[in-house]
């Protein structure tokens, strides 16, 4: 046994040293796919804000799922009842950082891109009756002891089942597009809503739903409401897991999501099916 294991050993240092080479001459992102590693978690660093920031988005993000048309002012009125004395201009950075604003309509304060094409809401009236009908997806913010992250899902809006998901350290599109492609490995819905988001309005991220004819519906500018069942999604993630643990690190947090994720898909049943599971629904089982 003990020769038997020290030629294994002989073995696979040597397809290592072969191998070493090659993957000198690969992309680190190629890399990552082969390994199944998203790029943006093999760069992840604690995002750079201070201790006290973090507190207090924590604090913001916590009351915001229970009073999602709170806005600036009245965020800052409430973090004031805790006895924190903190300015609108910084209430307003923070929350624009964490991806939050008010779900009622409001002035356009800010000019779309140009570039970017957006699309007409198509459910409002629209009785949801079978799996693969409708597809949404939508970005949160994570938080962590030592940082943050942002989290993307797919959800089918008749099963609720949670069909793909990813986490990012940046907002940039990439990690949106690699949930939409895996999602797109189990099946292909009729509509798929997003918000007017520049993460689901560029032309890359078009272009896949287009590739497969799926039609595309956008949210009214400001209206969580019309994305509800993401929503929803969110709220349970944040009250049954992410604000019950204090995560360290992007890994801690990626291990717990998707431990967290398999039981809501697999074992959490649902009062509106019927007691089910939202795997039970979407799989027929």
């Amino acid at each position: 046994m003990t020769g038997l294991k020290k030629n294994q050993g002989c073995s696979l240092e040597q397809k290592r040293q072969q191998v070493e080479p090659e993957l000198e001459t690969i992309s680190i992102s190629s890399q990552c796919r082969l390994l199944g590693i998203h790029s943006s978690g093999y760069y992840y660093k604690p995002v750079g804000e201070s201790a006290e920031n973090l507190k207090i988005m924590r604090l913001i993000d916590e009351q915001y799922m229970q009073t999602p048309f709170y806005g600036v002012r009245k965020m800052r009125a409430y973090l004031r009842t805790l006895k924190i004395g903190i300015n609108i201009k910084r209430v307003r950075r923070l929350m624009q950082l964490m991806g939050l604003e008010t779900i009622y309509c409001k002035p356009n304060l800010s000019k779309p891109n140009k570039e970017h094409k957006k699309y007409p809401y198509l459910l409002k009236g629209v009785s949801i009756e079978r799996v693969n009908q409708v597809w949404s997806t939508d970005i949160t913010y994570i938080p962590m002891q030592k940082g943050f992250l942002y989290l993307t899902a797919v959800i089918d809006w008749y099963s609720r089942y949670v069909l793909s998901w990813r986490l990012s350290n940046s907002l940039e599109g990439t990690f949106c597009i690699d949930a939409l492609e895996e999602a797109l490995n189990l099946g292909k819905p009729e509509i798929f809503n997003t918000d007017q988001g520049v993460q689901f309005t560029n032309e890359r991220f078009i272009d896949v739903l287009k590739s497969s004819e799926i039609r595309l519906s956008m949210d009214g500018r400001g209206r969580a409401i019309d994305n509800v069942f993401v929503e929803r999604f969110w709220r349970t993630l944040k009250y049954e897991y992410v604000y019950l643990h204090s995560q360290d690190d992007g890994k801690e947090m990626f291990a717990g999501l998707k431990e967290y994720i398999k039981f809501y898909n697999e074992c959490r049943p649902h009062q509106a099916l019927d007691y089910r599971t939202p795997a039970e629904v979407y799989f027929d089982l």
